[in-house]
């Protein structure tokens, strides 16, 4: 036998010629990932974990349909009704509100992060989209909604747990029949921008013929 053959029953099963092989079970070898067993996974002893609870969404929107706008956000900054589910899953909270702007309170922490090691951008964006809706909100008589038609967030600075307390203002730059603006500052305690964001709304009013899907 010559030192370069190999015997046929130690050929390696990826050598095998391609025309033997049926097409619908090729796979290029690039395409497989050997995955570590999960208790073997050195990653794993540094896993976090978190756990949080919301209520059925189903009651706070109801009391959206009967309570004017700045009453309806009162009861949920003064805990008599519920915050929404997207605030427990992100982990921020109201903190004043008067016609016209309201403020929510938001902590960066790790489960925020994106792959590259800080506040992932669609966090913020949700920060930013949900002020700038409230405070249109604020604004809003019983029997009237809203719904955010566009959003653009200007990313200034990087957010990441080292950042400490930030605070979110939306503001109400613009109220009519039909349609809505307002803008959202993230900002740290002393001032410092870290993102903009700019929105405009469709409203939805008894009298004036449009109504909200469904």
């Amino acid at each position: 036998m010559r030192a370069d053959t190999v015997p046929e029953d130690t050929v390696p099963e990826d050598t095998v010629p391609e025309d033997t092989v049926p097409e619908e079970t090729r796979v290029h070898p690039a395409q497989v990932r050997r995955r570590q067993p999960y208790h073997d996974d050195p990653h794993q002893s540094a896993l976090r974990s978190r756990c949080y609870s919301w209520a059925d969404p189903a009651a706070l929107a109801a009391a959206a349909r009967e309570l004017d706008g700045i009453a309806f956000l009162q009861s949920i900054l003064d805990g008599t009704l519920p915050a929404a589910p997207i605030a427990a899953t992100l982990d921020f909270v109201p903190v004043s509100l008067e016609p016209g702007t309201v403020v929510f309170g938001f902590t960066p922490a790790e489960f925020h992060y994106n792959p590259i090691g800080s506040v992932h951008g669609g966090v913020i964006s949700t920060l930013c989209d949900s002020a700038c809706g409230c405070a249109v909100q604020s604004l809003l008589p019983a029997g009237s909604y809203y719904t955010s038609l566009d959003l653009s967030v200007k990313f200034l600075r990087a957010v990441t747990s080292a950042t400490g307390p930030l605070t979110c203002e939306g503001t109400s730059t613009h109220l009519g029949s039909r349609s809505a603006l307002a803008q959202a500052r993230l900002t740290d305690a002393s001032g410092k921008l870290y993102a903009h964001a700019t929105s405009s709304c469709l409203i939805f009013r008894p009298d004036n013929g449009v109504r909200p899907p469904g």
